[in-house]
């Protein structure tokens, strides 16, 4: 199976939050529950939205790898962003083949890769849980935790005011998110072009995981354009975008030290604190124009 076989979205929608995918009926993204809410001392009976969360695993060749927790939308592109930016395959022609099965409360994803990687993908099994805001959850070494990326490439320039522009445009693209206040996005930008697709989910890698697959399952080139999450800018996020060769990331909060320094060995561009009217470069600020 090709990768335009498996792609379900595309990137001109700049929307998120889809569930698709193979047997049974896809979960809700969210759901409504009856609530009481508390303002100034008054209580009232009201409905709310809230996020939907489950079990999502990640089979290869009928092999249990790992189980996440995360949003019940696009896990198609999840499946593929996840088995790229964790460096189980090094192509994505070497995914063969993506197909989700659902059951009640949780969802099985099932992933063909080619043979060898498979082989090589056994020995480094992480068949443990991992929480929705995990980084390293089920990495058995530190050595595996702490894969260092290749040097990424010249890869794109924004100026500020495209940086901005995106920054001001997201909010409007997390249908989710609107919804239920309670999940991250992950955003695509090309130069020139603004925001082109945004994934969402409760966990910010996940949401990062989402939009690689779907940027990569719709021909996009990983090395022509920006991520911009709504998280911090922790090391792992850092690792998983110069995995598959992007060289420019911007978050809404704050990085860590082990971000920075892993963003400056392999030559990414990491902006922090990216709100309206204001920016930090911490590493590799050249391909940020200032106007």
């Amino acid at each position: 199976m090709s990768m335009a076989d498996m792609t379900t979205s595309r990137p001109e929608e700049a929307s998120a939050g889809h569930a698709d995918g193979g047997s049974g009926a896809p979960a809700r993204e969210c759901v409504e529950l009856s609530v009481e809410r508390w303002r100034c001392g008054a209580v009232t009976k009201e409905r709310d939205l809230i996020a939907e969360e489950m079990p999502v695993a990640l089979v290869y060749h009928g092999v249990p790898h790992v189980v996440m927790l995360a949003t019940p939308a696009d896990l198609e592109d999840y499946a593929v962003g996840f088995t790229l930016s964790e460096g189980l395959v090094a192509h994505p022609d070497e995914i063969r083949g993506v197909e989700v099965v659902w059951a009640k409360d949780s969802a099985e994803v099932r992933i063909t890769v080619a043979w060898e990687r498979f082989s090589a993908l056994v020995d480094r099994r992480r068949n443990l849980t991992g929480r929705s805001g995990c980084g390293f959850c089920g990495q058995e070494t530190v050595a595996q935790a702490v894969r260092e990326a290749k040097p990424v490439g010249p890869g794109a320039r924004l100026s500020a005011a495209e940086l901005h522009d995106a920054i001001a445009q997201l909010a409007g693209l997390q249908p989710i998110n609107a919804r239920t206040g309670s999940v991250h996005a992950a955003a695509w930008i090309v130069p020139g072009k603004g925001i082109q697709l945004v994934r969402e989910d409760v966990g910010r890698h996940n949401a990062l995981d989402k939009t690689i697959g779907a940027l990569v399952r719709s021909g996009l080139d990983p090395t022509g354009g920006a991520l911009l999450l709504t998280s911090r800018a922790s090391f792992e996020i850092v690792q998983k975008s110069a995995a598959v060769g992007v060289a420019f990331v911007a978050a809404f909060s704050a990085p860590t030290a082990f971000a920075v320094r892993l963003a400056e060995r392999v030559g990414l561009t990491l902006v922090a604190f990216a709100r309206e009217h204001q920016h930090v470069v911490y590493a590799h600020p050249w391909r940020l124009e200032p106007q």
